[in-house]
Formats: C-alpha cells, sequence, structure tokens
C-alpha cells in the first residue's frame, strides 16, 4: 500500500491546495491507494493527472470531480500588495510552502519561484491584499513538484520541531515552578486579607 501512495503521490503536483478535501497531496495519494478516495479530485493536475492516477491504479478515467473546483489551465502565483499589508503573519502561516516570508505588524512579501499558485493565502488575508496573478513562463506544477513536496515537508518538519520545542519550555517552566499547597496558600490569602484584630484592654 505505501508503494502505491508514493507513486500516486510522484503523480500529483504537489500544490497541496487542499481541493481534493485532504490536507496535503501525500493524504490523498494514501486515500487513493487504499481505495477510499477517487483519482478525479484534483483541479491543478485536471484532466492529465487524472489519466495519470488511472494508469498507475488500473482505474478507468473519469471527469474531475465539480465538488473540487475548476481545473487550473495557466501558473499562477501571488502577489502581495505591500502597500495595503497589515503584517498579520497569516497568510505566511497558511502557505505550505513557506513562500511568503515577513513577520508580525511588519510587510509581507511572496518568493515568486517558490509560490505554487495553491490560492491558500487568499480567504485568510483580512485586508483583501493579495491577488493572483497568471505566469505563462512560468514552468507547469508538475515539472516542479520535487520542489514543492520538498519545500512542503521542509515547513512540517520545522513546525514539528518548533511545536515539540515550546513543549519542552512549558515542561521546564511548570517543573521549576514551586510546589503550592493549594489550602495553604488559600489560608494566606485570607490571612493577608482580613484587618487585624485590636488587642483587648486591660479590665
Amino acid at each position: 500500500m505505501a508503494g502505491l501512495a508514493d507513486v500516486l503521490d510522484a503523480l500529483l503536483p504537489q500544490t497541496q491546495c487542499t481541493r481534493c478535501g485532504y490536507p496535503a497531496c501525500r493524504p490523498y495519494a494514501e486515500a487513493i491507494a487504499a481505495g477510499e478516495a477517487g483519482i478525479n479530485r484534483c483541479p491543478p493536475g485536471g484532466v492529465a493527472g487524472i489519466e495519470r492516477l488511472a494508469h498507475a491504479t488500473g482505474r478507468t478515467p473519469m471527469p474531475l470531480d465539480a465538488d473540487c473546483g475548476a481545473e487550473k489551465t495557466i501558473e499562477t502565483v501571488a502577489r502581495i500588495v505591500e502597500a495595503d499589508c497589515i503584517g498579520c503573519t497569516k497568510c505566511i502561516q497558511a502557505c505550505p510552502v513557506d513562500a511568503i516570508v515577513g513577520a508580525m505588524n511588519l510587510m509581507h512579501t511572496v518568493i515568486r519561484d517558490e509560490c505554487n499558485g495553491c490560492d491558500l493565502c487568499l480567504p485568510v488575508c483580512p485586508v483583501d491584499c493579495i491577488v493572483m496573478e497568471p505566469v505563462p513562463g512560468v514552468a507547469p506544477a508538475f515539472e516542479r513538484a520535487a520542489q514543492f513536496r520538498d519545500r512542503h515537508v521542509a515547513r512540517a518538519r520545522r513546525l514539528e520541531h518548533r511545536a515539540a520545542e515550546d513543549e519542552l519550555r512549558r515542561r521546564q517552566r511548570k517543573s521549576a515552578a514551586p510546589a503550592i499547597d493549594p489550602v495553604a496558600a488559600a489560608l494566606a490569602r485570607l490571612g493577608a486579607s482580613s484587618p487585624q484584630a485590636a488587642p483587648l484592654k486591660d479590665r
């Protein structure tokens, strides 16, 4: 099963656009290999992609599933209208291939040669400052699939490493914090907030 998934993954354009209903190209390839998904759910791959998947799986080619969107007939890349960018980093977080650079409250920009045209940055931008521009001279996604896959895998590893570091720091802070008896702490707070009783006068 894994061998077939590898073959199918290599046939996908690696745009990681999620239009197939899966979070990335690899899970979609695994679903096809397991017989859980059709071969016609990849709009960036279009008719040519369906024929490739059909040949690899022995299935009959079928029309692109309209629920997944229309076939992409020309390559596009994202462009950020920098004058309108508010530096929210939402597009950076959404980009599956780390093709957008910037920092919080600073202007973002797209690395055009690394952009796979997935469109995932568009819906998350709160100020609609991202546009997709056609680039007829750019090589088709299929020809750059290995590049996109490598960047997507590298991003996944980076995020996994960051999550592990964050969890380690959380545990270190927790272990370094002194153990506090909740009952003693409550009594201490009560004593600190209660007025001191006046001493009794001698009778």
